[in-house]
């Protein structure tokens, strides 16, 4: 399968990267057998598999031979090319496809090397960092784009930046978000802006086992807790491995917040409305339609930067439909299943929906507004088993 072809298909997708080391982090796992890691990258829900060939990263064409060897999924040739006899070799090695660097190369040698990968029958990765680069890429026609979080000068992180570029070049191209991606909700966070896959290398070698690492990365439903008003909640349902948080700011609420409390990056921010949203900062807003009554509908829409990317299906409030589970398994798109759902009954809820997300709130309280950490940490476990 191509690597373009393979990236291309339905779901959020992954590039698993093979390193050893990194220039921001050095050695990262120096002992690490690419034969053995491919394999299980492969395994464990890969698209494509990324190989560093470049010594800077304590990697070699070797490498990318030795993968080759190991898996038939689809590889990435990663490092500094430039000439279109490292692309030849390259293709000899066993790549696939071949990443090309825009802070490194003029407009005139990128579209030289897209051309000539297309003649040898490779795929390749056009990175960019920037609106400029971006733009750039999109004069170059390059088929697929990667954004890259991390700038390759300063080795800073500026997550905000990549997504934003990556909904801009979705829906026109494949897009790539590469670098930073350590939990579900950033690699979640990535797809809900328009990424088709994201490459993730770092967090994999990090962990103890990093065939199961990328499974976690990729897996669904993520679980979102909601109604919360006290930061102690948020950091309990964090520390849980709560992906989302929701923050209720509706006056007639019993659980309104008065804002969107403190949550780390590793996690996503929901900010709750009836009506109209206003700007709070959040990630996501979960915008329930005023039906005049009660104090919220039934559907919301959960919306980036003002578009809709998933339908929240709840239970109305303060009744219960016995059909909710069989209607939310017949709908379409990213759907996160609510209403009634706790530690008792969210397995058997997942099962039978097979939804996006899982959003529990007031099946998980204490009183109004606030949570039984136990209950949380159950519920949580049990979604995510």
């Amino acid at each position: 399968m191509r690597f373009a072809e393979a990236l291309a298909r339905p779901g959020l997708g992954a590039i698993a990267e093979f390193k050893r080391r990194s220039p921001s982090m050095g050695d990262i796992r120096p002992d690490a057998r690419i034969e053995e890691l491919v394999s299980e990258y492969a395994a464990s829900g890969a698209s494509a598999v990324s190989v560093l060939v470049d010594a800077a990263f304590a990697g070699t064409v070797d490498d990318l031979v030795a993968a080759r060897a190991a898996t038939t999924a689809p590889l990435l040739a990663k490092g500094f090319f430039s000439t279109e006899e490292h692309l030849l070799e390259l293709r000899r090695a066993g790549a696939d496809a071949v990443l090309l660097i825009l802070r490194d190369l003029d407009d005139a040698t990128t579209a030289r090397l897209l051309a000539y990968a297309s003649e040898l029958g490779m795929d390749a990765l056009v990175e960019a960092h920037d609106e400029k680069e971006l733009q750039r890429a999109f004069a170059l026609q390059a088929p697929i784009v990667g954004v890259n979080a991390r700038d390759l000068s300063t080795f800073k992180i500026d997550r905000r930046t990549q997504l934003d570029l990556v909904a801009r070049a979705a829906g026109h191209r494949l897009v790539i978000a590469e670098s930073a991606v350590h939990t579900r909700a950033q690699a979640a966070a990535a797809e809900l802006a328009g990424a088709d896959a994201v490459l993730v290398g770092t967090s994999l070698l990090q962990a103890a086992d990093p065939g199961a690492k990328l499974h976690e990365l990729l897996s669904r439903p993520l679980v979102k807790v909601c109604g919360l008003t006290r930061q102690e909640d948020v950091d309990a349902a964090v520390e849980g491995g709560a992906d989302m948080l929701g923050f209720i700011l509706v006056d007639k609420s019993p659980r309104r917040a008065a804002v969107v409390l403190d949550v780390p990056d590793t996690a996503l921010s929901v900010a709750v409305f009836v009506g109209q949203a206003e700007e709070t900062g959040a990630d996501l807003v979960q915008l329930y339609p005023d039906d005049g009554g009660t104090v919220r509908g039934r559907h919301a829409l959960i919306m980036r930067d003002g578009e809709h990317v998933a339908t929240l299906l709840d239970q109305p409030w303060e009744g219960r439909d016995p059909e909710h589970w069989e209607r939310a398994a017949g709908a379409e798109g990213r759907i996160v299943l609510a209403g009634g759902l706790g530690p008792e009954n969210v397995r058997a809820a997942i099962a039978a929906v097979h939804p996006w997300a899982v959003d529990a709130s007031s099946s998980l309280e204490s009183e109004p507004g606030i949570k039984d950490h136990a209950r949380v940490r159950a519920y949580i476990q049990e979604a995510r088993t």
